[in-house]
């Protein structure tokens, strides 16, 4: 899994991803307003959620294959920096338009853009080595 130093900076990111992506997944397709202000009132919302649980799930799987497996390390950079940009961007745009959302949907907006930038940068890195 992690076996040097320079590993673990390429990879860090990706583990982290997956222990927070993983549970909160869950949490939107079982039981979402346990720790957030949502409450499902028909069936196409509940359908909604599950399915924002297996995009996910998905993308967990490819960030898990990407830890263990060389082959999809660039793969899993690039899904990363595309989940948690397109999450965080989307954030700050309802930011901008809806107004302030809850402690944890402001700490998961820093959290998503950081681990999307950290992607950019480990591919700009990859992407200079000859």
């Amino acid at each position: 899994m992690i076996k040097s130093k320079e590993d673990f900076i390429n990879k860090i990111h990706l583990i982290i991803s997956v222990l927070i992506v993983v549970p909160v997944s869950f949490v939107y397709g079982f039981n979402p307003d346990s720790q957030f202000d949502i409450h499902l009132n028909t069936i196409d919302e509940h359908s909604f959620f599950k399915a924002i649980m297996g995009l996910y799930l998905g993308f967990s799987i490819v960030w898990i294959l990407g830890i263990f497996k060389a082959n999809y390390l660039k793969l899993a950079l690039i899904t990363n920096l595309i989940f948690m940009l397109g999450l965080g961007f989307g954030r700050l745009l309802s930011l901008w338009i809806d107004g302030t959302p809850t402690f944890g949907y402001l700490f998961g907006t820093f959290a998503e853009l950081f681990l999307g930038f950290y992607s950019v940068w480990l591919l700009s890195k990859f992407n200079k080595k000859p």
